[in-house]
């Protein structure tokens, strides 16, 4: 585990110092436990528009050179051999 520190209202500090006493458990291990309940309280969401489109291939990630060509971005880029760079006079 690793140690952190916390800030609390003094309100808070006096619900949660009642809470260790009544259950007879160390504070550490409620806030442990509050924390846990907090962050996983809701599935995680995806961003929006995550898997909204789907090619239909399984193999973009291998094929990337052919499935940019097929859609147009080929040749686009700094680095690019297609794209001619002007000497200068």
């Amino acid at each position: 585990m690793k140690r952190t520190t916390i800030y609390l209202e003094p309100e808070l500090e006096v619900l949660l110092k009642l809470e260790v006493l009544r259950q007879g458990r160390p504070m550490a291990e409620i806030v442990r436990e509050a924390v846990q309940a907090y962050v996983t309280r809701e599935p995680q969401r995806v961003p929006p528009g995550a898997g909204a489109f789907a090619s239909g291939r399984s193999d973009t990630a291998e094929n990337v050179d052919r499935s940019l060509a097929e859609t147009g971005f080929a040749g686009v880029g700094p680095r690019s051999p297609s794209r001619r760079t002007r000497k200068k006079k």
